[in-house]
């Protein structure tokens, strides 16, 4: 989805090295109207400002959101500071044990772009513990790719009814 649907439209911003973040944030755009799918590399602070909510969908990577995730909002912070308060956001983490830190960390900085959370985290634990089990692709269950359905179509609803 490259092009920039009508506002208001909800951006779904995603990071993947298994393939389990790209498979949640596509579930999620599939029955979200307006939504637009970007890869955390292709977002710029002109998205950012385009969109009327977010979705942020990543892996946990040592305790953390994933480093091009972290980019992303370095990269966008300032152009966003002080002209996205009070949107909505969300997020879905591919958790290789409990996806805690890296919540902490996007809430933190959601939490200075005055972002206002509308649902719970969706953390999702694949377990993945060794070498061989964190490096491999990763299937998402059809019950975790129903949810984040469900996910991105409550937030595009939400903003389309303008209750967020």
């Amino acid at each position: 989805m490259d092009e920039i649907p009508p506002a208001p439209h909800l951006l779904i911003a995603w990071h993947s090295r298994t393939g389990a973040s790209a498979a949640m944030a596509q579930a999620a755009a599939a029955e979200a109207p307006n939504a637009r799918l970007l890869r955390a590399d292709m977002v710029t602070g002109e998205a950012l400002l385009a969109a009327a909510g977010y979705l942020f969908v990543f892996p946990e990577n040592l305790a953390s959101m994933s480093g091009l995730m972290k980019e992303m909002f370095d990269s966008t912070y300032y152009a966003a500071l002080g002209r996205i308060e009070g949107r909505p956001y969300a997020t879905i983490i591919a958790a290789g044990s409990d996806g805690e830190g890296a919540q902490r960390q996007i809430d933190r900085i959601a939490t200075g772009w005055r972002l206002r959370r509308v649902a719970p985290p969706l953390i999702v634990n694949f377990a993945a513990q060794t070498p061989e089990a964190i490096a491999a692709p990763k299937q998402v269950p059809d019950k975790v790719l129903k949810q984040c359905r469900e996910m991105g179509s409550a937030l595009a609803e939400g903003l389309s009814q303008g209750i967020f």
